[in-house]
């Protein structure tokens, strides 16, 4: 996998450093870092390799890799994992209140929907496992009207803002449209379990 960075920013710039001598005092009416003296944070492929691998084992649909605070609002980062999918389940469309997404497609492809707008709106419990630890408040709905569709596959990138209605309709049996003819039943059935694996960073107060 060619080696991909992204960042989540209201702005991104670069300086050149003046020398030492020149540099002036703090001017504490200047703006700010939002998260001053915070460190970065690396996170190695083989990490995310692993989780990848532990969906597979464990049949698990989203896994938390880290939970980072920037100062005022915080960016988790984790991998979701979707099985191969003919058609949606009932009342399977999510929206958030809080939380703005970023995917990063690693593996598969599928349909994915996307808008503003859902339709037979019903909250979700408090009390599951995702509104607790990954997704926060929210709804599902039944479908989004004047929805667009995607095709989504490995290396894309899909922004869902706080508010926006996602959907899988469809995720293909195959990642990347690999063809694993004459490789057994073993490896066509683990790419019907490998479907759609991607890497999300959420962004939320």
């Amino acid at each position: 996998m060619n080696l991909v960075a992204w960042a989540l920013a209201a702005g991104i710039g670069v300086t050149l450093a003046a020398p030492a001598a020149a540099e002036s005092k703090i001017n504490p009416t200047d703006p700010q870092p939002t998260c001053p003296m915070c460190p970065g944070t690396y996170i190695p492929l083989s990490e995310l390799d692993s989780y990848a691998k532990k969906a597979l084992a464990e049949k698990l649909l989203d896994q938390q890799v880290r939970d980072i605070d920037i100062g005022k609002a915080h960016i988790g980062i984790g991998m979701v994992h979707r099985g191969r999918l003919e058609k949606p389940a009932p009342n399977s469309v999510a929206e958030h209140d809080q939380i703005s997404e970023v995917y990063h497609v690693i593996s598969g492809s599928g349909v994915l929907v996307l808008g503003p707008d859902i339709v037979n709106r019903q909250r979700r419990p408090a009390t599951m496992r995702t509104v607790r630890e990954f997704n926060g408040p929210g709804n599902n709905g039944s479908d989004i009207r004047d929805g667009v569709a995607y095709e989504i596959k490995a290396g894309d990138v899909v922004v869902i803002p706080a508010g926006t209605c996602h959907w899988f309709t469809g995720i293909d049996r195959l990642p990347d449209g690999a063809d694993r003819s004459g490789q057994g039943d073993a490896a066509q059935e683990r790419g019907a379990v490998e479907g759609l694996a991607v890497k999300a960073g959420a962004v939320g107060d």
